[in-house]
């Protein structure tokens, strides 16, 4: 694994410290995928099957244990982000 340093406020390091049970690296982890998972979506019009299924998996450990309405904004989510997709294709050609 790659390390990477950030620098950050000395007021926003303080408010951080003050929550030690959280791990900040692992935070900072999923926003950058998260980032560049959208970047990638908006530029390249797809998304791969891995980063569905990474996807897929932070939303839940198995497909049984996902409750009615967590699917349908997890489906509304996915087609907003197809609508997106396409008219960014539309508007490109």
């Amino acid at each position: 694994m790659v390390n990477i340093t950030v620098s950050i406020p000395e007021a926003l390091s303080k408010r951080l410290k003050r929550h030690k049970e959280v791990k900040w690296s692992e935070v900072v982890r999923k926003a950058l995928a998260d980032y560049v998972d959208r970047l990638e979506v908006v530029e390249g019009g797809v998304i791969s099957a891995e980063t569905l299924s990474r996807k897929l998996k932070e939303k839940c450990t198995e497909v049984s244990s996902v409750d009615l309405h967590r699917a349908i904004e997890f489906y509304e989510e996915g087609r907003k982000l197809e609508r997106k997709r396409l008219s960014t294709i539309q508007a490109s050609s």
